[in-house]
């Protein structure tokens, strides 16, 4: 006679499974994230190249980057090839992590997961662009524009990458406003209601995130400012549209 298998029994060995599943789907994204970086670090320098290019065009006639630590000319393209390795994989990892989630949620959950998980993706590459293409050269001319007379720009390779990766960060995180009012609407947390209620709240807010996270000129300032607050705007029509039509309908298990 087979012995019986306790509830308790069941419910350990299904636990360990996912532990099982989550481990391979971490070692995945880790796996892939290095795989990138090695096959980038030898375009390294390029790279670097590439992203000092708003500050290289700006910088006055005659001065140029330095290097203030010896290592620096090895380690700060090095740390450039795992960051663009981790932005180019996440569509990979949001994938694993949605593999892992998934089987577990409604199909109503599934089919609103699946759209911000895209548009999240979407929306960082997008607040990264915006750095690039915008703050930063408007950043840096600011910048040469105010530097006292005798004074000479020559800015640090590994100061300049940190800078750069913290505003790309910045902007990134910001530009996922849409996404998280309507997960907040989606889990029932807030209202529409309440979010047109909030927004000047909102505004307030969002002006003082950006005079802690850019630098200080008011340019920087309005350039994450205004467009979180449009983002905002837009978190709100799309919660509207995608939360209502799902709360008319009873939710069908997977």
């Amino acid at each position: 006679m087979a012995p019986e298998v306790s509830p308790e029994s069941d419910q350990e060995q299904g636990f360990l499974s996912h532990l099982v599943e989550l481990r391979s789907r971490l070692l995945h994204a880790v796996l892939a994230v290095l795989l990138v970086a090695i096959a980038l670090i030898p375009f390294g320098n390029k790279l670097y190249t590439v992203l000092a290019a708003p500050l290289l065009g700006r910088l006055p006639e005659g001065t140029q980057m330095i290097a203030i630590d010896p290592a620096s000319p090895f380690f700060t393209p090095l740390k450039l090839s795992f960051f663009v390795a981790l932005v180019l994989t996440v569509p990979y990892i949001l994938y694993q992590a949605w593999a892992f989630v998934a089987p577990g949620l409604y199909k109503h959950e599934q089919r609103l997961a699946m759209p911000l998980l895209v548009s999240a993706t979407l929306l960082f590459y997008i607040g990264c662009a915006f750095a690039y293409y915008l703050v930063l050269p408007t950043v840096f001319a600011f910048m040469n524009a105010i530097a006292p007379d005798g004074v000479a720009v020559m800015t640090d390779i590994a100061r300049y990458l940190d800078f750069v990766l913290v505003i790309f960060l910045a902007f990134g995180v910001a530009f996922e406003v849409p996404v998280a009012v309507v997960i907040l609407v989606a889990l029932g947390w807030v209202s529409v209601e309440q979010l047109k209620a909030a927004r000047s709240y909102f505004i307030v807010g969002a002006f003082v995130i950006a005079a802690i996270l850019t630098p200080p000129d008011v340019l920087s300032q309005l350039l994450l400012a205004i467009p979180m607050c449009l983002l905002y705007e837009l978190g709100i029509v799309a919660a509207r549209a995608l939360i209502k039509p799902r709360r008319e309908g009873a939710p069908t298990p997977s």
